[in-house]
This record gives C-alpha cells, structure tokens and sequence, in this order.
C-alpha cells in the first residue's frame, strides 16, 4: 500500500547540527527542522518564512523561538501559546537544541 511518503528525518542531533556546513538542507527535513536549520545559519528572514508554513504545533513553536530571538516577546508568547508549549527562559542556543532535539526525536517515531 502506498501512504503519503514521511519526511526522512535525520535521527541525530549532531549530524542535522553539521548540516549547517551544507549548502542545501538535509533532504525531507519536516518544514519546522527546515526553518530551524534556515536559523542556525544565520537566516531568520528565511526560516521566520519557513516557519510561517509549517503546520501545526511543531511551526508555531519554531515560530515563537524566532520571536523569541528577535526581541518581540508578545508575539513570540502568542506563538509559545500555539505551540502549547510554555515561554522559554533557557539561552536561545539551549532553546534551538532542545527544539530540534524534540523535532528529530518526534520524526524518528
């Protein structure tokens, strides 16, 4: 039986954290892995866009993040709110790494 095709994750957080070096992201990241992986390069102006589009959950909490990032507490909290998730406190790079820890983990299921 043919389904929808998953995306093909990358099961370790220390290889999708490599990736950075790449030119192009990791093929079938989820979109939320994509604009995370748009951020850790430095573009949040692409991965505030990719983030826009992912659905569900998983968007909306990379979409807080960058709120977060960018200095736009209210929204980033409207955002947090989306996710379900509570405000971060932690340093931005500890919140990135935890959220994509959490997205690599949850595709590999």
């Amino acid at each position: 039986m043919n389904g929808p095709r998953r995306p093909v994750p990358i099961l370790d957080l220390d290889a999708f954290i490599a990736s950075l070096d790449a030119a192009e992201p990791p093929p079938g990241l989820a979109p939320a892995l994509t604009a995370l992986w748009a951020d850790g390069r430095g573009d949040w102006d692409g991965a505030h866009g990719l983030a826009q589009g992912a659905p569900g959950a998983d968007g909306a909490w990379v979409h807080a993040y960058l709120h977060r990032k960018e200095g736009d507490a209210s929204n980033a909290a409207y955002w947090y709110r989306r996710a379900g998730k509570p405000v971060c406190d932690s340093s931005l790079a500890q919140e990135w790494r935890a959220i994509a820890g959490a997205l690599l983990e949850a595709a590999s299921r």
